[in-house]
């Protein structure tokens, strides 16, 4: 039984998005987009399910963890549900429910409270991390969105991401101020999440979207690494690479004279990284 949860107290409505009116033609020979966009929609799924672990993590903080089950959960949930109707409209051969039950089944049991950070600051930095990159992700896709409804919905759940980004910037202020934590633990925190760009909910995503779209290939690791190198080469011109530095910077309080200096030096970085 797969998801429908929505939030009525979102800026937007999944109903509301004109799903009867895709243009197929535009998008139904685009490989890297419909494995892009069908990933996003299993792994919003994953992020609602992610959120019990922190609403147990943070359970005597009532204003948090009242945001979380209340705001948060259930916008992405709104996310996913708004994802995973684009896809069976626009690619409706592909069966999204099949793919979503291997997917959920595999990666429901490594969600628990003892993979989170250790303390509360540092899990609001890592969820800071997460969120710029989501934001940055749907910023992107769309920009090069080639069909209107798609650019609609990645715009609506982009706008959502930074709410969230921000939302969580300021219990990350809120805790660092009296955990203190050093900026040897930030910078630790923030590279064992940014190990994990290949983590298990997009690699699961994928081997379950080839399981139900290509059965005929057998899974192992370099097919996930080919489709998400070709997500990359799609994304990479469209890319706001200057926002990500920026939103990655800010909880490390870095000063606005020096972020100026540095976000373009970064961005020309990041940028070259990916453009190879």
């Amino acid at each position: 039984m797969t998801p429908t949860g929505r939030s009525d107290r979102g800026r937007w409505s999944v109903d509301r998005i004109p799903y009867d009116t895709i243009d197929r033609d535009a998008v139904d020979t685009d490989g890297a987009l419909f494995f892009t966009v069908t990933s996003a929609s299993l792994v919003e799924f994953a992020a609602a399910t992610y959120a019990g672990a922190l609403i147990e993590f943070f359970r005597d903080d009532a204003e948090l963890a009242g945001w979380l089950r209340d705001r948060w959960q259930p916008e992405e949930l709104q996310h996913g549900e708004a994802l995973k109707r684009y896809v069976q409209a626009a690619w409706p051969d592909f069966d999204w429910d099949d793919a979503y039950g291997g997917f959920v089944a595999e990666l429901a049991p490594l969600y628990s409270v003892e993979r989170l950070a250790p303390t509360r600051a540092l899990e609001m930095l890592a969820r800071c991390f997460v969120e710029s990159g989501t934001a940055t992700f749907y910023r992107t896709l769309a920009a090069l969105a080639p069909e209107p409804v798609l650019k609609q919905v990645t715009s609506h759940i982009g706008a959502d991401e930074v709410r969230h980004y921000k939302h969580f910037y300021r219990h990350y202020l809120h805790y660092k101020a009296f955990e203190k934590p050093g900026r040897a633990a930030l910078w630790r925190t923030l590279w064992a999440r940014s190990s994990e760009i290949d983590a298990e909910d997009l690699v699961y995503a994928v081997k379950h979207i080839l399981r139900v779209h290509r059965p005929d290939i057998r899974w192992q690791r370099s097919a996930y690494e080919a489709a998400r190198n070709a997500s990359f080469r799609m994304m990479r011109e469209h890319y706001p690479f200057a926002m990500a530095v920026r939103m990655l910077l800010q909880p490390l309080g870095i000063g606005p004279g020096v972020t100026r200096f540095v976000t373009p030096l970064a961005a020309a970085g990041a940028r070259r990284f990916l453009m190879r």
